[in-house]
């Protein structure tokens, strides 16, 4: 049942009052995802499928070559399956002010998150070391 003229034009004066109070919100659910995971898990269950069947023929045709290629595909079908969906890097670009500007997030906020893992690890372990020779 289509919407009548009036249902049409609250709908949109709601869609506009949305954007402007939240457009973090208005995007979020304005953005459409890529695949849906039920076309991921489709396309890797053929992809293993595929693996499984190079697998075995190259098995049965003593070609070691063609079941090595057959065992790669049928990894990288699960790896696909098991793997989480991209997400885009946009995220949240700052602080949403009052009169509607952005505000960029302070730079040297979390000087732990921009180094690496590794740099993290070694100063947890300088930091306990420390505080154990004392």
């Amino acid at each position: 049942m289509p919407l009548s003229e009036y249902e049409q034009r609250v709908l949109e004066q709601m869609e506009r009052q949305l954007t402007s109070d939240d457009p973090r919100l208005a995007n979020t659910l304005t953005s459409r995802g890529g695949r849906r995971p039920v076309t991921r898990y489709v396309v890797a269950g053929a992809g293993a499928v595929v693996g499984l069947l190079l697998l075995v023929v190259g098995a049965a045709s003593s070609l070691p070559w063609l079941g090595a290629l057959g065992f790669i595909v049928m990894f990288a079908a699960v790896a696909f399956a098991f793997a989480g969906p991209r997400r885009s890097r946009s995220g949240p670009q700052g602080a949403v002010r009052p009169d509607g500007s952005v505000r960029k997030p302070a730079a040297g906020r979390h000087p732990s998150r921009k180094q690496g893992f590794m740099a993290r690890m070694e100063e947890r372990w300088d930091r306990r070391r420390h505080e154990g020779g004392r």
